[in-house]
């Protein structure tokens, strides 16, 4: 199956008095307040990874342009399950597995993208920010120990580091491959992004730190894709929560603003308006309402919330699916992290079990 991402500690401030007041009440009852802090991770220190990862994008650069086609039967047999769904069907450059130098595809296509300047200089460019990727590996690996923990039938993928030129590929599976466009992770200053129409508001998306995040959101679309046909608001906000919690469970290591693609004042923000956010929803009747042209820029990413006030990030909806899933959980403490992804209860029912109560 071939899913990509294009493109995402839960805790909230409060005050010690209270804190200390409501703790003991909330361990006893299940109360789900949004905002208070998530359990401790579990310990995955005994649990097995052994991942393999591939530098494709070096091995790409280096091709002899003189020997495309013999550069290309090298690589197939080092890449034999990703190198033609790489070019074909990623790329677009319609090889074919015809690695012969006659053949058009390759003499006219290929091989002038290899050397084209702006491309050799995106190479360069990549490498110096990527000499190598250790601590992403490291990151990784820690990743897939805690998605072993929740669901131990997960296989470890082949992570294959590639180059997209800046096609905004930022991290896809394909079969039992992971593919990393190291080119989508340059920075926000990054000059040429704007050439691709690429906008402020995503450059929280465009670091180093959130490719482990766009790694696990491409793992979990692919084992539960997005849904909005025929999908009102709540279902969606669910949908992005479950998405966020399953995120926060695989990635506890990483910041939540890092996790949300958020700034730490757009973060804080949700936070301290959790209550005007959710009535928000309410009073604008939005919870029920299925016109995705109307609804989905507030599960999508964004400069703003639109009718929310002018220092809200966008993407609200999700954030505040995540604390109705937070709360679900709370109270379903039975409910593993792989049935929760799998569970298809009606949404305005999910929202009534979850007792979200916001503050």
């Amino acid at each position: 199956m071939f899913n990509v991402f294009r493109e995402r500690k839960f805790r909230t401030p409060a005050k010690v008095i209270q804190l200390l007041s409501t703790v003991l009440l909330l361990s006893l009852v299940g109360l789900a307040g949004c905002g208070d802090g998530e359990e401790k991770a579990p310990d995955v220190s005994g649990v097995k990874i052994d991942l393999k990862t591939y530098r494709f994008d070096q091995d790409l650069a280096a091709i002899d342009t003189n020997n495309v086609g013999g550069a290309l039967t090298q690589l197939h047999q080092k890449y034999p399950d990703f190198l033609n769904f790489y070019l074909d069907t990623l790329m677009g450059f319609g090889i074919l597995g015809n690695y012969s130098n006659d053949n058009p595809a390759l003499s006219q296509a290929f091989r002038p993208y290899l050397l084209h300047k702006d491309y050799r200089g995106l190479f360069d460019t990549v490498n110096k920010h990527y000499p190598d990727t250790k601590d992403i590996d490291e990151q990784l690996t820690k990743g897939f120990k805690y998605l072993k923990h929740y669901i131990p039938t997960t296989p470890e993928p082949k992570v294959v580091y590639m180059i997209t030129w800046l096609g905004n590929w930022a991290a896809i599976t394909y079969e039992n491959i992971l593919g990393i466009g190291l080119d989508m992770f340059l920075g926000p200053q990054y000059p040429y992004y704007k050439s691709r129409n690429i906008p402020d508001y995503m450059g929280n998306k465009l670091t180093k730190e959130y490719i482990p995040v766009a790694v696990f959101r491409a793992i979990y679309q692919d084992k539960a894709p997005f849904i909005m046909e025929n999908r009102n608001l709540l279902d969606m906000m669910i949908q992005r929560g479950k998405e966020l919690y399953f995120l926060a469970k695989v990635l506890p290591f990483v910041p939540e603003h890092v996790r949300l693609a958020y700034t730490p004042g757009q973060q804080e923000w949700c936070q301290q308006n959790e209550g005007q956010i959710y009535n928000f929803f309410v009073q604008q009747n939005l919870l029920y309402d299925n016109n995705w042209q109307k609804i989905l820029r507030y599960v999508n990413d964004g400069p703003t919330s639109a009718g929310m006030a002018a220092e809200s990030p966008g993407n609200t909806g999700s954030w505040l699916g995540l604390q109705i899933v937070k709360a679900y959980m709370s109270n379903h403490t039975e409910m593993s992290l792989e049935q929760l992804m799998k569970e298809q209860k009606d949404p305005q029912r999910f929202l009534q079990e979850s007792r979200y109560k916001p503050k």
